[in-house]
């Protein structure tokens, strides 16, 4: 097997493991609230920050327009926020019933203006309307939930592969070919896979049921990489505008779905903050591990065509 093979078995096995044990915390484990927030937080900034400081210039190198790149990542952001429209994608605010209290505030009244306390008010009336409806929509709620997140899953997948094929094949020398976009991919899919098994558990289904479903979806992502980096290697275009698509996903996802849910929290906004910082600086510092190799590609190619311009030039004399 090639290295590049190799580590991107590596990379779904991990992603794999990451997924199913999301899925299966919540049948043995109860996160607190401030530290489901700050995990989001945490993901939201890095999946930012490898969006735009990775994903988008990479793309642009590959297409070599920085306007298809756009164009490309603008398509990829509607079509996030569409789908998050649609099937509700990634209701982690649900991911403890233990929290459905606090939980009915989050989904159940309009945010403008009001944060999580209420100096003393009681509405006791209205929780209890509002906690009727959400019980009565987690019985349908994860079917939809989970066709989004694996779609979702599956795009995941081919970033994931896009990435390494663009490390592998257009920029070699990158010493962790695909770095970036597995970490965003490694932490946020346990999430994602924690929200569709907490729903089914709110919703009575078995633990079988909600096991069988977790290795379903533990499996999308994987094969969207493994397809996409199969069929796709070595297509400049091709990988550009996959890479330019998810990058709009990742700034979907980061700004219009975790950090609204995330900012009304304002009794935990000095941790929420540093949370999202830090994941921003990671992403920063996987520049060390793919960025110099990108640069150091890209100014080779670009002195190549100088020389060949160069070359031609005198030729002609």
């Amino acid at each position: 097997m090639t290295y590049a093979a190799i580590l991107l078995l590596v990379y779904c096995v991990l992603v794999t493991i990451a997924s199913l044990a999301g899925g299966w915390l919540p049948t043995r484990w109860r996160f607190g609230h401030t530290q489901m927030q700050a995990m989001m937080s945490f993901v939201a900034g890095l999946m930012l920050g490898v969006a735009i400081l990775h994903l988008l210039p990479h793309a642009t190198a590959d297409l070599t327009s920085l306007d298809e790149a756009v164009t490309w990542m603008l398509i990829g952001l509607l079509g996030m926020f569409f789908m998050i429209r649609l099937f509700h994608v990634h209701q982690h605010s649900v991911a403890d019933p233990s929290m459905q209290n606090e939980e009915v505030e989050v989904c159940g009244h309009d945010h403008a203006g009001h944060d999580h306390h209420h100096g003393g008010h009681h509405h006791s009336g209205h929780e209890a309307a509002n906690q009727a409806a959400v019980r009565k929509g987690w019985r349908f709620s994860w079917l939809g939930l989970a066709f989004g997140l694996v779609l979702h899953s599956f795009f995941d997948g081919v970033a994931l592969g896009a990435q390494l094929a663009a490390d592998m094949h257009l920029h070699s020398d990158a010493p962790i070919p695909g770095a970036g976009v597995f970490l965003v991919v490694l932490l946020h899919k346990p999430l994602d896979a924690m929200a569709i098994t907490s729903l089914m558990a709110s919703s009575g289904w078995s633990l079988r049921s909600m096991l069988g479903v977790n290795i379903v979806f533990a499996a999308v992502c994987p094969l969207g990489a493994m397809l996409f980096y199969l069929g796709a290697a070595g297509h400049a275009a091709l990988v550009g505008a996959a890479l330019a698509l998810a990058a709009g996903v990742f700034v979907c996802i980061a700004l219009a779905d975790i950090l609204p849910e995330v900012s009304f929290h304002s009794h935990d906004r000095a941790k929420l903050s540093v949370a999202l910082i830090l994941g921003v600086l990671l992403a920063i510092s996987i520049g060390w591990l793919e960025g110099a190799g990108h640069g150091h590609g890209h100014n080779h190619s670009h002195e190549q065509g100088e020389a060949h311009d160069h070359g031609s030039h005198s030729h002609s004399h």
